[in-house]
């Protein structure tokens, strides 16, 4: 399992670096109740619409997304989190390059 070292302090920012075009990601931590994703997306880059069984936590910290839960559009900006409801339909765009963080717990 490649994720963060235990007991070692890290920043989210500096952990991950954009490419120039693409989606990059780590695994922060992972177990079987579930797992935090560190992504960083280029510009125009987009995950396209999908339901996951599961709530999910999107946290932006650096940069501008757009992301759409049931056909509703929100905008997030550095240091705005929403909630991903699990069984609706979600997208991710990349309206400026972002950083974001994904929590999903299991049920």
């Amino acid at each position: 399992m490649n994720t963060f070292q235990k007991g070692s302090i890290f920043s989210f920012n500096d952990s991950i670096a954009y490419t120039d075009a693409g989606i990059v990601s780590r695994q922060v931590m992972k177990n079987e109740k579930g797992n935090v994703s560190l992504f960083a997306f280029a510009k125009g880059e987009a995950l396209s619409e999908h339901i996951a069984p599961f709530d999910a936590l999107v946290q932006i910290i650096e940069g501008e997304a757009l992301i759409i839960i049931g056909g509703q559009p929100f905008s997030l900006k550095s240091g705005d989190s929403i909630i991903m409801p699990a069984n609706i339909s979600h997208a991710v765009q990349a309206v400026e390059k972002f950083k974001m963080i994904l929590t999903m717990i299991k049920a």
